[in-house]
């Protein structure tokens, strides 16, 4: 039988990748499966549950993303943002191709170009751009996830690598880094009976879906 290969690095993949991978192929596939209404309403119920979220309401500066491939959308959430007058933010894959994303200025008016994954991001060059620990919640898109606050992610390791400063101490302090407060956002059924995670991975501090939010406490 032939090795299975991971597509963006031509890599053998082990067992355990495999079963991540073919996992994140079942639970797209899920997600996929809602018709337009049920994204719509979806969309609505995440956003009635986060603001129920003081971590959510206090923040300032709020990065998000734009739907893709039957993602929760958190566009009714920038809605409500611009209208309470807080600063929404994309994220934007760096130039130079490194894992560390750039956090820039979504507004109502911000033209947005697809990126190599065919994913559309604010120019980087007429926008405000914020830096990661300068944030105050994130919104991170998920593919999986259990009720421990394990994630699954698409695999880039994007997430993980910018925010790998929410895992190192701060300097002088016994505790983690606090900004920003990490939130992942999924649809229900995209909750999974339980997760392995990996030593890189960035714990979150609860999880909002269309149904409710779990705290983590991490």
């Amino acid at each position: 039988m032939a090795d299975s290969f991971d597509s963006q690095t031509d890599q053998p993949l082990n067992n355990l990748a495999l079963a991540k991978k073919q996992l994140r192929n079942e639970l797209r596939a899920r997600r996929r499966a809602l018709n337009p209404t049920q994204q719509m309403q979806a969309s609505l119920f995440l956003l009635r549950h986060l603001m129920k979220l003081p971590q959510f309401m206090r923040a300032r500066n709020v990065a998000l993303y734009i739907a893709n491939d039957g993602e929760i959308d958190p566009e009714p959430i920038a809605r409500q943002l611009w209208k309470m007058e807080k600063h929404c933010f994309l994220p934007v894959l760096r130039p130079d191709k490194r894992k560390d994303l750039w956090f820039v200025e979504y507004t109502p008016d911000a033209l947005l170009t697809k990126n190599r994954f065919g994913i559309p991001e604010p120019d980087f060059r007429s926008q405000h751009r914020m830096s990661a620990q300068l944030l105050d919640v994130v919104l991170m898109p998920l593919v999986g996830f259990d009720r421990t606050g394990a994630r699954l992610g698409m695999g880039g390791g994007f997430y993980d690598a910018t925010f790998a400063f929410k895992q190192k101490l701060s300097t002088g302090s016994k505790t983690p880094a606090a900004k920003p407060v990490l939130i992942g956002l999924a649809h229900a059924c995209q909750q999974v009976e339980s997760l392995a995670t990996d030593t890189w991975d960035i714990p979150l501090f609860a999880i909002a879906t269309d149904k409710e939010i779990i705290l983590t406490h991490n």
